[in-house]
This record gives structure tokens, C-alpha cells and sequence, in this order.
């Protein structure tokens, strides 16, 4: 006979959570940074444990819970395919001498006074074309890092400069997936949306700007300028550096823009890389493939452990060293475990009803247009730290709150415009969310050490909330005008 199902108590609700937070807090005390190197991964399996015992307390069976459990991990299927063939890209492009061309070409432009703000600007361009951070910190990004260490610049404030830029992209491109779902959840059109969206928009990234030069001039006072001329010399005289190379970046980010999906435009990448890398660096394929071998025994050697597993290429100048390293598909797989383990925590909450009862709560709480905006986006964020997911945060605020702000004679791109301002942006702050933990892998630079330098992703949330507040540009339904549609 099946147990009746009952709604959760507030507080069952919040017991996963609480004991995912406290025990986060203390892996991030003992642990630092490594705590993404398993330790976090072992607290989000419990905290899965923990919210199923509860879950089954309130008569679901584990049969319905692990179907929860599959469904959430297969919603992160395209994130995790995306996130190994990004080794492999890094893997080849190394080879190939893509990104140490990236880097000689670009400490040449740039210097420490304006990097920060170019850096920003520059990923925004691309990721504004692109419409993708995922790609455009995975190419672009890795290459500024790079850039960005042999001028001195700690790797934090390198970080958070890219994915400020890179998320003001995603979210204002109308390529984005996010940019699309968000309209769509809310019951508006996409591109009422970004107009709408640029209120909040426009100044926050224009704040960010500002902080990143006051940030450059400062250093440019007081910091030291590292001397980049045996750098240069160190990646010319190892790699054979050529504009021609620019061709493989290029294509990844034309294909992007024709709308071609990821992972082939990802896969294409990857082989071209590994093309030029037989046209252009035959001494590096040498020296990775470690082999006296025929060249095309060594080229297939080097090429399959580019893609694979980590690879470093070795010049006479030690940091230059520290940049030429990249792990292959093999360095993606702790975040791989992280996003399942994430997935099986959200999984299990999402399909118990628990995350449900607990947004419940807070919709309660909005009493006026400014608490109701304050309150969708504290739950945008509260998913993307429970769910561990983006889509989610835009996914289950979206239809939450849709009918809420309808009976306020509130417009959806109002809605639309705050599910981007705190689910799409904030998705990077977390370390175990699918965003946090993939940007970090990818840049090789931990979460919590770029949090505090991604000035756009953290203002966004609370100008969006000011506005609202303010009343500044809220769009209502005029006395007598036909209100969108339900969400179904």
C-alpha cells in the first residue's frame, strides 16, 4: 500500500539546506580552495541523503525520488559534454600555439593600466556576438588570463573582469539560451525583454567599468609592472607564432553566431586545433608526445594526450611555464563530479516538492512591487545555490511568480528582467552551481578567489531591486489594457 504524500513543514523544507550550508561553511574554512576537490562533492551526496530522508518521511517512495534524481542529471547532460570537450579545446589550442599567439599578440596591445576594463570590454563584445560565457571564457577568457598574469595582475581580479564582461553578453545577447528562456517563462516577447532589460543593464555594467579603471590607474601607481619582453621572447622562440593561427577562433566564433550548437562548434574547434598544430608547431608535437617516433606516430601521440589528459610545454622562462599547462578532458572530471553530485541534491529537492514549499514562504513576504522583485530575485539565487542549476533559477522563479506579478497589473518583462538580473548572473558565484564550477575549472582560478572581483554579476541583482524600489521605469498594465497571457 503507497504511504499518502503530505506538504512539507517550512522547516523540513529547510533541513537539507541548512545542513548543505553549514557543512559548505566548514569545508570552505579547512579546506580553502581545494574543497572542490572532493570534499564539497561528499557534502552535497549527504546533503542528497538527508533531504531524502525527509522526502520519504512525507510518503515519497525512492522510486520517485530517483527518477527526480535522473531527470536532474540528464538536465545537465549538455553542460557536462560541453565541459569535457572544453579540455580538449584547451588541449589542442595549447598545441597548436592558439592561445600562446593570443597572448604574445596581446601583451603587445595591452598594458595593466586599461587590461582590466579591456578585458571586460572585450569578453562582453564576444560573448554579446556569441551569445554564450561558457565559450567565450573558455576561449577568449583562457587567453586574457594569460595575458593578464605575465602583466601582473593577481588572478582574481583577471577572473572577475572576464565573466563581468562575459556575463553581460549571455545576458543581453539575443543568442543566449538564458536571454530566450527568461521572456519565455515570464509570457513575454525576447526582444521586449532586453530593451526592458537595458535599464537595469546599461548602469550596472557602466558601474563595473568604472571600478575596473579606478582598479587599473591604482595599480598602475603602485604596483609592479613585470617586464614582459622575456616573455615575449620566451613564446616566440618556442612556439612558431603567426596571425594565421587567429583562423581557429575565429571559426569557433562564427560558427557560434550562425547559431551552429555548441558541442559541434566546440568540436570543430578541437580538431582544427589540432590541424594547425601539424601545420604550424611540429616541435611542439616533439616535445609533448615525448617520443623519438615517425611524425605521425608523435603527432597522433600528442594530439590524442592534448585532448585527453595534462600536457605542458616547457620554454627558458618559469612563469611562461606555469601558463603553457592545461589538464585535457582529464582536468574537467572533478567538476563533472561536482555538477552530478549538485544535480542528484537538486534532483531529490525539486522532486519531493521541498524547494517548492520553501519559495512558497517567500512569496508571502512580497507586499509591494519592490518586496516582490526583492523576493523573485532572493529566490533566483536561492536556486542557483540549492538546485546548483541556471536554468533552474530562471526555470521555477519564472513560473512561481509569473501569475503573482500578473494580479499586480505588473508587465512580464518586468518578471522576464529580473529572472536574468540575479538567476543568470549570480550562477557563476556559486562553487558547486554547474556555472561556478565550470568557469572555475576552465579558468583554472577558484570561485570564491574571482567572487569578489565580478562586480557586474553581484551589483545586477541589487539594481534591479532598487529600481524597484525606487519605482524607477516599472512597467504596469495601463487602466483597461489586455494582460499577457498565463504561463502554462
Amino acid at each position: 500500500m503507497t504511504k499518502a504524500r503530505r506538504r512539507p513543514k517550512l522547516i523540513e523544507a529547510l533541513i537539507p539546506v541548512i545542513f548543505l550550508t553549514a557543512l559548505i561553511s566548514i569545508n570552505v574554512f579547512i579546506f580553502g580552495d581545494d574543497s572542490l576537490s572532493g570534499s564539497n562533492q561528499i557534502v552535497l551526496i549527504l546533503s542528497a541523503s538527508v533531504a531524502a530522508i525527509v522526502a520519504m518521511r512525507l510518503g515519497y517512495t525512492w522510486e520517485h525520488l530517483l527518477k527526480g534524481i535522473v531527470k536532474s542529471i540528464g538536465s545537465a547532460m549538455s553542460s557536462i559534454l560541453i565541459l569535457l570537450l572544453i579540455g580538449s579545446l584547451a588541449g589542442t589550442w595549447l598545441l597548436s600555439g592558439v592561445v600562446p599567439a593570443m597572448v604574445y599578440y596581446g601583451l603587445k596591445i595591452l598594458n595593466p593600466t586599461i587590461f582590466l576594463v579591456a578585458a571586460c570590454v572585450v569578453s562582453a563584445i564576444v560573448s554579446l556576438a556569441t551569445g554564450s560565457s561558457w565559450s567565450t571564457v573558455a576561449t577568449l577568457g583562457v587567453a586574457l588570463l594569460g595575458i593578464g598574469r605575465a602583466l601582473g595582475i593577481p588572478d582574481g581580479m583577471i577572473g572577475g573582469a572576464i565573466i563581468s564582461g562575459a556575463y553581460f553578453g549571455d545576458k543581453m545577447s539575443p543568442l543566449s539560451d538564458t536571454t530566450n528562456l527568461a521572456p519565455a517563462m515570464a509570457g513575454t516577447d525576447l526582444f521586449t525583454h532586453i530593451r526592458y532589460m537595458a535599464l537595469t543593464t546599461g548602469p550596472t555594467i557602466l558601474i563595473t567599468l568604472v571600478i575596473f579603471t579606478i582598479m587599473g590607474l591604482s595599480r598602475s601607481q603602485g604596483g609592479e609592472i613585470n617586464d614582459i619582453a622575456p616573455v615575449l621572447s620566451a613564446i616566440d622562440s618556442t612556439f612558431n607564432i603567426t596571425p594565421w593561427l587567429f583562423i581557429v577562433p575565429i571559426l569557433v566564433i562564427t560558427l557560434i553566431v550562425r547559431k551552429v550548437p555548441a558541442l559541434p562548434a566546440l568540436l570543430v574547434g578541437t580538431l582544427a586545433g589540432a590541424l594547425f598544430a601539424l601545420i604550424f608547431q611540429p616541435q611542439i608535437i616533439r616535445q609533448v608526445s615525448e617520443m623519438d617516433a615517425q611524425f605521425h606516430v608523435a603527432a597522433y601521440i600528442a594530439i590524442m594526450k592534448s585532448m585527453y589528459t595534462n600536457i605542458s610545454v616547457t620554454t627558458d622562462h618559469e612563469m611562461v611555464n606555469s601558463l603553457l599547462e592545461t589538464g585535457g578532458m582529464r582536468g574537467m572530471l572533478n567538476t563533472v563530479w561536482l555538477i552530478m553530485c549538485a544535480m542528484i541534491f537538486g534532483g531529490i529537492m525539486e522532486s519531493s516538492g521541498l524547494l517548492h514549499r520553501i519559495t512558497e514562504s517567500v512569496i508571502k513576504l512580497a507586499h509591494n512591487t519592490g518586496s516582490l522583485v526583492a523576493s523573485t530575485a532572493g529566490t533566483c539565487i536561492f536556486f542557483n545555490i540549492t538546485a546548483s542549476d541556471q536554468y533552474l533559477s530562471i526555470v521555477v522563479p519564472g513560473r512561481m511568480f509569473a501569475e503573482t506579478y500578473r494580479e499586480r497589473g505588473l508587465k512580464p518583462q518586468l518578471l522576464s528582467r529580473t529572472l536574468e538580473d540575479s538567476g543568470t548572473v549570480t550562477s557563476v558565484l556559486v562553487p558547486w552551481n554547474t556555472c561556478g564550477a565550470t568557469q572555475a575549472t576552465v579558468l583554472g582560478v577558484s570561485t570564491l578567489t574571482f567572487l569578489p572581483y565580478c562586480f557586474f554579476n553581484i551589483i545586477s541583482p541589487f539594481m534591479t531591486i532598487t529600481f524597484a524600489y525606487l519605482n524607477i521605469k516599472i512597467a504596469r498594465y495601463k487602466e483597461g489594457e489586455e494582460k499577457a497571457p498565463s504561463v502554462e
